[in-house]
């Protein structure tokens, strides 16, 4: 390996790194950990919790950058299943966050001055979020 790639490499992960930190700070700040925390009883295990987020910044990281896939061998497809509940999981309780975060939104729009078409706005955004994530799946953008 040059210089060169080492030095590119090194500049890509230290990127994706700050990225990945940006991201869990946004998700702490918007109480996405807390209150799973606290809905769970769990709070005697902050440290697993903070371990466990860096670890997999890491390694979400690390295939991102290098597309490395992950070989798991013969339990693989528990794995995946674990995984694709772990994210399931995840995704409902940041859905649920960001939904109290809409409530500030009422506040914007009278602050701006929008009398009526709110839920207009809202459905504008869901919808413009569905359709560039059926183009990037539909151009297989993703892999």
């Amino acid at each position: 390996m040059s210089l060169k790639g080492f030095l590119l490499g090194l500049i890509g992960f230290s990127a994706g790194g700050v990225i990945a930190a940006g991201v869990f700070a946004f998700l702490a700040i918007i109480g996405v950990y807390p209150r799973l925390i606290g809905k769970t009883g769990t709070k005697r295990h902050i440290i697993l919790y903070e371990t466990v987020l860096i670890i997999g910044g890491v390694i979400g990281n690390y295939t991102d950058l290098w597309g490395q896939p992950m070989r798991l061998g013969i339990g693989t497809q528990a794995v995946l299943t674990v995984f694709g509940l772990a994210v399931g999981i995840f995704v409902g309780c940041l859905v649920m966050s960001l939904a109290e975060t809409l409530k500030a939104l009422p506040a914007i729009s009278r602050r701006i001055h929008l009398a009526i078409g709110l839920p207009y706005v809202i459905l504008a955004i869901g919808l413009g979020k569905m359709t560039g994530s059926l183009i990037y799946f539909a151009r297989r953008f993703g892999g």
